[in-house]
């Protein structure tokens, strides 16, 4: 998709930074930890940060059955927003600085997973969106699974924005003694640390264990 998918998600500020094509919107989702979602509340807007997952239709969010922000959610328009900092670009003036970055805004009326089966998928598919974790640990009970909420939001209205390179600076300024150029940001998974009660018999899943020294875009 090279178009926007609706008005709303039309990048207007900077549009040649703006890209619809479904895979890299799901590239960007896929290597994000933390969602930022929205809602419209009797007390205004609330903005919170949560753990997510996606298929693909859906991205899913999850919570304990008095969330606030999620119970709000349902049957109403929200927005899901998530964002990579990949360096701080600094230019020969304030003025001109930037960041490197890659971002994805969804938007759409988010519906409540009432089915017990669809809802234990939905929240396999955030709890392993990061790492495999689901099938390593004690398996879900009915009792878990009615204690959590589960909403999503269609990946039908969705859109992504994204910055590279260098500083633009004024031709005038590029004779003058001041530097510019990025600094890399990066985040990187270490080594699994076992909980102070945790005994030898407790292997760390070879997932955990392979994580450790990547970035969370490395999926390989």
């Amino acid at each position: 998709m090279t178009r926007p998918p609706s008005p709303r998600t039309t990048v207007r500020r900077g549009a040649d930074r703006a890209v619809y094509d479904r895979p890299v919107i799901f590239e960007i989702l896929d290597a994000a930890m933390i969602a930022h979602v929205g809602v419209d509340t009797p007390d205004g807007p609330l903005v919170l940060p949560m753990a997510y997952g996606r298929d693909d239709e859906y991205l899913y969010l999850h919570g304990a059955l008095a969330n606030h922000l999620l119970g709000r959610g349902i049957n109403h328009d929200i927005c899901v927003t998530v964002t990579h900092l990949d360096g701080l670009v600094m230019a020969r003036t304030p003025f001109h600085n930037s960041v490197n970055y890659r971002s994805v805004v969804v938007r759409g009326r988010a519906s409540k997973v009432t089915d017990p089966a669809d809802k234990a998928a939905a929240l396999k598919i955030i709890t392993d969106h990061i790492v495999e974790n689901w099938d390593h640990t004690r398996p879900a009970s009915d009792a878990d699974i009615r204690a959590t909420i589960v909403i999503r939001v269609p990946l039908t209205e969705a859109s992504a924005k994204m910055r590279s390179g260098d500083p633009v600076d004024d031709p005038g300024d590029m004779a003058g003694p001041w530097w510019a150029g990025v600094i890399p940001v990066e985040t990187r998974f270490g080594e699994p640390r076992p909980a102070l009660d945790c005994t030898g018999e407790n292997r760390v899943p070879d997932a955990y264990g392979a994580l450790s020294g990547r970035s969370p875009d490395r999926r390989d």
